[in-house]
């Protein structure tokens, strides 16, 4: 009887290391299917098209600073930096 319970034992921890490999090779796939999502295109193009609307939302109001500030009758910040 206590054979057969140390046989059943040792079939639990080889189980278990097995299971262990198995968890931590899902774990990595699916980290690469989502760095592979993100640098095809999925995660890519969301973050590009966020900093091209604001590079686009900076230089409009840069634009409208230094045209309001031409119509007032001031200089422009570029051309006085002294102030």
């Amino acid at each position: 009887m206590i054979q057969f319970i140390r046989k059943m034992m040792k079939k639990v921890k080889s189980t278990e290391k097995g299971q262990g490999m198995v968890e931590y090779a899902l774990i990595i796939a699916f980290v690469a299917a989502i760095a592979i999502f993100a640098l095809n295109g999925g995660l890519g193009q969301a973050v590009k098209g966020a900093f091209d609307n604001a590079s686009s939302m900076v230089d409009s109001a840069s634009s409208s600073i230094n045209q309001n500030a031409t119509n007032i009758g001031g200089s422009t910040p570029s051309e006085n930096p002294g102030t």
